[in-house]
């Protein structure tokens, strides 16, 4: 396991959740507030932006999409109101992965919704940190004081945030396609054909990662929020986290003292923060570790004005041109 997790043993333990996507008439590729596309056909909601991302470019014309979650509002903490919840019901089809999401969970289960899929049976679910079998990589033993290394929000303990791999969030996609294909087999091929162009493109991003990470002046980035373990386990990196699970917890002196020590022994540069978390944590840590800033997006929403890009493919173009300047590519 490349991923190294430090996550503070005051960190809770947070439900995790790929996410959900209802079906939702043709229509534009977005459909309006209430979900119901104009030509009565496939109705899509989506819990958060990764799995609208997919809706829009699978479903093309044939399905309209709205997302539970609203730009610039965090996932974890999404709250849903009745008319939400009463929607859910009117869902040709719900696809999402129970725990990132406590509300969303919640509300399925009283959805009464016609069929369901479970995103994280789309792909294999993975711990990441030290009850994983991480490796402390010559930092001797003073990681054992911190406890729950890895994400423990879903039941399994599973790390949820399977989107910011390509490889798996294009295996993702195809279950996705055979969703939305079973509940309108009418339009199936268009589903295929979507699908096809869409992996095509999540292959490319694979490999301009992987040939951009291949040679680095170190493998080792601190963020704040540690969402990035299947993206650094795919490229052989070494994810650190300043809160651990939940993003806005507060580190421990002994964990930024251990930050520190692994910071100027595997020659970080950069602290990454987030778009939908304060800068506040990341800014102080660089500040007296003597580091630099810089965004890591998680990708678990699209703000305006702060994502650098307005699509998964242009976010994640820009997480690859951060690293690589942060890591040192040759």
């Amino acid at each position: 396991m490349n991923v190294r997790r430090l996550i503070p043993a005051a960190a809770t333990a947070a439900a995790a959740s790929l996410g959900l996507v209802t079906l939702s008439a043709c229509g534009g590729g977005s459909s309006a507030a209430d979900g119901k596309g104009a030509d009565g056909g496939l109705k899509v909601t989506a819990s958060f932006y990764p799995l609208q991302y997919l809706a829009e470019q699978i479903g093309g014309d044939k399905v309209s999409v709205t997302t539970l979650t609203k730009p610039g509002v965090e996932p974890h903490d999404l709250e849903l109101g009745p008319k939400q919840t009463a929607q859910l019901g009117e869902a040709d089809l719900i696809l999402y992965l129970g725990g990132l999401q406590p509300a969303v969970d919640e509300a399925v289960k009283q959805s009464g919704a016609k069929a369901t899929v479970d995103a994280a049976t789309l792909t294999k679910m993975e711990k990441h940190g030290a009850e994983a079998g991480g490796h402390d990589h010559g930092h001797g033993g003073e990681e054992a004081g911190h406890e729950g290394h890895g994400h423990d929000h879903a039941e399994d303990g599973a790390d949820p945030h399977v989107w910011l791999d390509p490889v798996k969030y294009a295996e993702i996609a195809k279950g996705v396609e055979k969703s939305l294909a079973k509940a309108d087999p009418k339009n199936a091929a268009t589903y295929e054909k979507n699908s096809a162009t869409l992996v095509t493109k999540l292959d490319g991003l694979n490999t301009a990662f992987r040939n951009g990470l291949k040679n680095t002046s170190t493998k080792t980035f601190i963020t704040t929020h540690s969402a990035f373990g299947y993206l650094a386990e795919r490229y052989g990196l070494e994810q650190e986290a300043i809160n651990g699970v939940s993003p806005e917890s507060d580190p421990s002196p002994a964990h930024i003292k251990q930050l520190q020590k692994i910071a100027k022994e595997d020659k970080v540069s950069t602290v990454f923060f987030e778009t939908l978390i304060s800068d506040r944590t990341a800014k102080t840590f660089a500040s007296d570790a003597g580091l630099k800033t810089d965004v890591l997006d998680p990708l678990e929403g699209i703000t305006p004005g702060k994502s650098k890009g307005s699509t998964y493919i242009e976010v994640m173009q820009s997480n690859l041109e951060a690293l690589k300047k942060a890591l040192g590519a040759k």
